[in-house]
Parts: C-alpha cells; sequence; structure tokens
C-alpha cells in the first residue's frame, strides 16, 4: 500500500510557498505522492483563495526528487485537450516522469462550470471525457493526427515531445461510489480508479467490475481515502494507494501534523 496526500490549494493552502515546502516534507517523511484539487471556483462556503494546481505543481517538481505529483482531478470537459496535452508534457518532464493524472466529469459546485458557460449534462461531459481522453493519447503517441469529432478537432497535427514517462504518464479516473457500468469501463482501459464516497463493499464492488473488464486487476491502481476506507481494510479489497485528504478549511499546520504522524510511523 503506498500513501498520498490530496490537498486543496484553496483558502489557509492557497500559498505557493506552503504548498512546495508541503511536498518537500512529505518527501522526507516518506510519503510516495502528493495531489493537488484542480478547481477554477468553489461554493460561498468555501474560503475565496484558490490558486492553479498546474503551476504550482511544477514548483513542487523542481524541488522534489522522488514524490509522485498530479491533478486529482481534472474535469477534461472545461480543458482545451491540446493545452491539457502540452501541460502534461510539460509537468512528466520537469518531475522526471513523476507525474500521475487524475481525470474525471468534473462538478458544478458553487457554479464551477454554469457560472462559465460550460456544459453541465452529465451524460455530455462524459461524451467529452471520452472522446478527449482519446484524443490526448493520440497527441501523445508522436504520431500525426487528424480528428474530427463532436467536441474536439485537431486537423493534421504531430505533438512532440512525448512524455517522458510512454505511453504517457498514469492515468486514474474518478468514480463515486454508487457508480456501475460508464465509469468503471472507462477507468479500467487506463491504469487507475479514484473512487469518492465509497464504503469498503463499495470498493469491492468496484474492483469487481474492473476485474471483469481487464481480466486482472494487475498493473491497476486505485487510491481510496483513508477515512472512507482504512488503509488495511483497502488493501485487502483490493486498493493499491490510501490518501488522506485536506477540506478547504483546513490549515498549513493541519497539513504538517498529518505529515509529521507519517515521518514517524
Amino acid at each position: 500500500m503506498k500513501f498520498a496526500l490530496s490537498i486543496p490549494p484553496i483558502g489557509q493552502l492557497a500559498d505557493a510557498g506552503f504548498l512546495v515546502e508541503a511536498a518537500i516534507a512529505a518527501e522526507q517523511a516518506g510519503l510516495d505522492a502528493l495531489f493537488l484539487w484542480d478547481h477554477v471556483y468553489r461554493p460561498a462556503t468555501d474560503p475565496g483563495e484558490l490558486l492553479d494546481p498546474w503551476v504550482v505543481m511544477g514548483a513542487q517538481a523542481q524541488a522534489t526528487q522522488r514524490l509522485r505529483l498530479g491533478p486529482m482531478v481534472t474535469p477534461l470537459t472545461r480543458r482545451r485537450p491540446i493545452k491539457l496535452a502540452r501541460e502534461i508534457v510539460t509537468l512528466d518532464q520537469l518531475s522526471g516522469g513523476r507525474l500521475t493524472v487524475g481525470l474525471g466529469l468534473g462538478v458544478d459546485s458553487g457554479g464551477e462550470l454554469t457560472r462559465f458557460g460550460e456544459i453541465v449534462d452529465p451524460l455530455a461531459r462524459g461524451d467529452r471525457l471520452d472522446e478527449g481522453v482519446d484524443l490526448l493519447t493520440s497527441f501523445w503517441s508522436g504520431e500525426n493526427v487528424d480528428h474530427q469529432g463532436p467536441a474536439y478537432q485537431a486537423i493534421d497535427v504531430t505533438i512532440l515531445p512525448r512524455p517522458r514517462q510512454l505511453p504517457h504518464p498514469p492515468l486514474w479516473f474518478a468514480a463515486r461510489g454508487t457508480a456501475k457500468g460508464r465509469p468503471l469501463r472507462r477507468a479500467a482501459r487506463f491504469q487507475g480508479l479514484m473512487p469518492i464516497e465509497v464504503d469498503g463493499e463499495g470498493l469491492s464492488r468496484m474492483l469487481a467490475v474492473i476485474d471483469r473488464e481487464r481480466g486482472s486487476l494487475d498493473g491497476f491502481d486505485t487510491m481510496v481515502s483513508s477515512k472512507s476506507v482504512p488503509p488495511d481494510e483497502a488493501a485487502r479489497r483490493g486498493a493499491t494507494w490510501s490518501y488522506e485528504g485536506f477540506d478547504t478549511h483546513a490549515s498549513p499546520a493541519d497539513v504538517f501534523d498529518v505529515i509529521g504522524r507519517h515521518a514517524t510511523a
């Protein structure tokens, strides 16, 4: 079992210097990864301060040597695939191949989609996610791409350089614990799953679907919150990662307290 932190760059944690220091401390404490939330707007009940995780991850990548980094998760529906493809290659190079990319449908909490004219219908967002991730992997192949789809187009282009991790960095997909079909089939095509709002029984059910789709769980990562499923139980049920998350009202001291517990464990 590997262990990660999931940090919202929001409120008191919307401090780039702190987020770099936290990555350095997490690496020194023996943690395996530090992931950042990817949002552009939050509900009124959250603090208003919010940093862009992609810029912060570039600084974290330069300040660490072993720790895996990545967004958990990026809603592809509000991103342009070519821009995201370039960002991912750049971060994969900066980190020396330590990037893991979380992808999902996104949420409209606080009007994160509606306030900016983004698509809200979940089926349409699912279609865009499927088309978009296939376009990303085509870009990273280094081969000519000629794509004209319902949501995106890329006409006669070759995208270089390729990522440091070939064929591409691990792609983990978020899915709620109630998910049964499409979200799990999507995750099974790639390298990982991040169940949200799931208990132990739900985790087992989700992984049984993944197992059937792939033929085994070999080489497949599943990361679950330690607050939802304790690490020992998560491992018994087939998860490979456990993470400790923080809410949007957490303080830097809260984060360093958790890092300190891992350092002395």
